[in-house]
């Protein structure tokens, strides 16, 4: 069992930055890939971003690759999101979510547990 729990969401001009953050618990969080996803009203649940549960690849969609880093500090059960020069695009509603087995890192019914979300808004 995966406990997930999202922060660090809010309202920032385009241009600027954001990190988000994910706390995860759970005796086997670390053996679990993880991942972002994203959702924006009216549209299904898309892929941001991975890494492998040993840190040995990141992965990142095209729409964001460039601008966002995803990390993975065991130390600290964290998971963040370093988003640079955001878009109006990127405005969404902003999942952490762990996996234990899969073969492609962008289908959101791979993964096992979801954190509750944190809201990014980027104004023009």
């Amino acid at each position: 069992q995966v406990l997930l729990v999202e922060s660090g969401g809010g309202l920032v001009q385009a241009g600027g930055s954001l990190r988000l953050s994910c706390a995860a618990s759970g005796r086997t969080w670390r053996t679990y890939d993880m991942g972002w996803f994203r959702q924006a009203p009216g549209k299904e649940r898309e892929f941001v971003s991975a890494v492998r549960w040993d840190r040995s690849n990141t992965y990142y969609a095209d729409s964001v690759k460039g601008r966002f880093t995803i990390s993975k500090n065991n130390v600290m059960n964290m998971v963040y999101l370093q988003m640079n020069s955001l878009k109006p695009e990127d405005t969404a509603l902003y999942y952490c979510a762990a996996r234990d087995d899969g073969s492609n890192w962008s289908d959101p019914s791979e993964y096992d547990y979801w954190g509750q979300g944190t809201q990014v808004t980027v104004s023009s």
